[in-house]
């Protein structure tokens, strides 16, 4: 089994900066990619940013300029740092991670989540 465990989510005014970080553990032979989704009241798991093992990135246009993704792959950890946050980024924040576990023969990485953080920006 593999884990993620976020943490960094909070209330913060417009303008405002929070880092999020997220951790995995557990059977994990290798990370792929990895990366933070959102979710809205009433609206669908959208993504905002991943980062490849080789430290490639891809932002959604909303968060471009604003937001940067960070990996840590001796810790197999995740950081995204928020800046210049609007109240239009009011969501909860899932990390996401593509792990190849340690099972014999195992080589398809498989999806795992987290269990969201609540990030709150008030005008």
């Amino acid at each position: 089994q593999v884990y993620l465990v976020e943490s960094g989510g909070g209330s913060v005014q417009a303008g405002g900066s929070l880092r999020l970080s997220c951790v995995a553990s557990g059977s994990i032979a290798r990370i792929n990619a990895m990366g933070w989704y959102r979710r809205t009241p009433g609206r669908h798991r959208e993504p905002v940013a991943d980062i490849d093992s080789d430290g490639s990135t891809d932002y959604a246009d909303s968060v471009k300029g604003r937001f940067t993704i960070s990996r840590d792959n001796a810790g197999n950890t995740v950081y995204l740092q928020m800046d210049s946050l609007k109240p239009e980024d009011t969501a909860v924040y899932y990390c996401e991670a593509w792990v190849v576990d340690t099972s014999p023969g195992s080589r398809i990485p498989t999806q795992y989540w987290g269990q969201g953080t609540q990030v709150t920006v008030s005008s």
